[in-house]
This record gives structure tokens, sequence and C-alpha cells, in this order.
């Protein structure tokens, strides 16, 4: 059984739609409005409405709100590609390749980081939620680069706090369309979920704090590329913040960029790679940095757009 939550329509959403008002009084999406209304777990003064409803005010709404799933599990697997850069009893460091995500989410079937390092029977720190032990970061299942992992407990909560903190110094490179202006900048702009729910992500008035500094390493005709240093972690952070410069990532069509570009240069995902990770080592307080190569693909694509400048 789920959760029932009930409420009048207040006169503000007067002749709204239902899956609108619904968004607007429990913060959902759209989309997860118009589920749970198909489902039939939303009723209008005691009956069953369509989506395209219009409320009035004083209604009386009521939603069966299910459970939320259970959180997934890491399957101990081999991942082909994926190379442990540096291990020592506290840390694991790794160079993720393409189409693996840091850790098991709902709706995510392929490999896992975490199901890669336990199948190769790394122990790994068992702090925070079991579907991510030892993950204090991650990287978008299609972003490759370099990526530290708990191993012991005092580890992953030194790690943690230095996320936290911004004390980590994360480092990427991004192929992007065009040539930002000015070539160094900052972006100081907020990310929540795109309004739309469908998966994206956006800059929104009031969302999380987001900060992305850029500098631009070489112009080409038809892009730049940039050395991009995070002081916040947000979901698809980079990918966001250079969308709304107007200069995507090549490759990244969920948030706009040319399929045309993409297909000539050969890319299939998003060229964004974590080049760096530099932070303060658990154990002994040194300062330490790892470092990753671009994978072939993005490299053979900025030759090509170097050779077409």
């Amino acid at each position: 059984m789920g959760e029932l939550r009930s409420l009048p329509v207040p006169d503000g959403l007067e002749g709204e739609r239902l899956d609108a008002a619904l968004a607007r009084l429990f913060g959902f999406s759209r989309t997860r409005a118009a589920e749970l209304i198909s489902a039939g777990d939303v009723q209008v003064d005691g009956a069953a409405a369509a989506k395209s409803d219009r409320v009035h005010a004083g209604a009386w709404l009521e939603v069966v709100i299910p459970p939320p799933p259970s959180a997934p599990v890491a399957v101990p697997e081999p991942v082909p590609g994926m190379r442990v850069v540096y291990e020592d009893d506290d840390i694991v460091v790794v160079d993720k390749p393409i189409g693996v995500a840091a850790h098991p989410t709902v709706g995510w079937t392929g490999p896992t980081v975490l199901g890669g390092l336990l199948g190769a029977g790394h122990r790994l720190s068992t702090s925070g939620a079991a579907e991510r032990q030892g993950i204090v970061h991650r990287l978008d299942a299609n972003t490759t680069g370099v990526m530290v992992v708990a191993k012991s407990e005092p580890a992953y909560s030194h790690l943690k706090r230095a996320f936290k903190e911004r004390t980590v110094d994360k480092r990427y490179h991004a192929l992007v369309q065009g040539h930002p202006d000015p070539l160094r900048g900052t972006v100081d702009a907020p990310i929540d979920r795109h309004p739309s729910g469908d998966g994206r992500w956006a800059v929104v008035a009031g969302g999380r704090p987001s900060i992305t500094h850029y500098d631009t390493i070489e112009a080409f005709r038809a892009a730049s590329l940039l050395d991009i240093r995070l002081e916040t972690g947000r979901t698809h952070q980079i990918r966001v913040h250079m969308s709304a410069l107007r200069h995507p990532c090549v490759g990244d069509l969920l948030y706009g960029a040319d399929p045309t570009l993409a297909a000539r240069l050969g890319v299939t995902r998003q060229w964004l790679h974590a080049v760096s990770l530099g932070f303060e080592h658990p154990s002994s307080g040194m300062r330490v940095s790892f470092s990753s190569e671009y994978p072939e693909q993005l490299a053979r694509a900025l030759d090509k757009v170097r050779d077409e400048s």
C-alpha cells in the first residue's frame, strides 16, 4: 500500500489541468503526476479524472503515492576496460570506461564501478547506503575518467568531508561546440531537475548552488577544448552549465548538441573526461593526485576537429 495524501485545490489553481495542479501541490514532475493519474491513484472529489481535466478551487484531491522501489544491490561482476590506477589500505582509484555507472540505481541495468570492484575481490568501506558502499563521488555512466572509492571506514568519512568542504581538486576536459566568450570564466548558476520531468537537469531558480570554472585550452573552427574545475558536484553539472552557455559538450544530444557534428567526429556520447583528481590522503595527510588519459574515441575526435581547423 502507498501513502494516501489529500488536500483541497487552492484558489490560485482554479482552472489548471489536473496533472499541472498535482505537480504544483505535491512537488511531482508533470510526467510523474500523469503516471499516477493513469494508474488510477488520483481522485477528484472521490471520482477518477483525466490528466487534462480542469480542476476547480475547493475540489478535494486524493493521491495514493506508491512506496519507492527497493534500492538495487551491486552485482559483483567483471567490468571490461575498468583499470585500477592506484590502491592501498584506504582507497582504490579507478579509470572508469564508458557505459559504466558509479553504483546501482533504479532503472540502471548496466555494469557499475562498485560491482566491478567487488567482483575483482576488493574490500570496500561499508559506510553509507548498501547500494553505494565506498562510493564518495560519481561520474555519469557515459563520462569517463578517474574516480576514487573508499576502502576503509575512516577513508570514507574523510573523503566525504573533503568533497563537502570542496577541498578536492576535480578537473575535467570537455570539447564543447563553438567558442565560449569570455574564453575563461565561471558559471555560478543553481541546478535542479528540469521542469519537464524527463530526466534532464537544468539551471533553475531556487535550485542547489552550483559553480563551474572553465578555461579554454585550444580553439578550433567548430569547437573548443576546455579545462574545467568544479567547486560543487551536482548531477550533470558540467553538461548543464555548458548547455546554459549555449556551448554544449560535443555529442551531448540530451543537452542540445548538434548531432551532425558528433557524427562527423565519430562521437557517440558527450565529449567529457575526468582528467585528474587531487585530494589529501585519508591516512598520510599528503596531497595526492591521479590522472587519466583520453579514451580512444575522444582522442580520435579531438585529432579530427584539430585537423579540420
